[in-house]
């Protein structure tokens, strides 16, 4: 019980510091994140990411598709009773 206490005296504590040590109000902070993630969206560092995404995408199908045919090529081999 006295841990519960604890706990919610904890979280008081922890709640009214926040509130009394906030910079700004939680619309304008709100606003603010809204206007950065305009501004990421825009950024040409978001073009560089997703052209290496794309390439990685491209590279990881070329992997699976090699590694599935070389796969099934030595099953093949296995179940006619060839060698691997």
């Amino acid at each position: 019980m006295k841990f519960i206490w604890g706990l919610a005296l904890g979280f008081g504590l922890g709640v009214a510091a926040g509130l009394l040590v906030a910079p700004q109000t939680g619309e304008e902070t709100r606003t603010q994140l809204s206007e950065q993630g305009i501004q990421l969206r825009a950024s040409a560092f978001n073009d560089d990411i997703r052209t290496r995404a794309q390439e990685a995408l491209v590279q990881g199908r070329d992997l699976y598709a090699r590694t599935k045919t070389e796969l099934n090529d030595r099953y093949t081999r296995a179940k006619s009773g060839g060698e691997l």
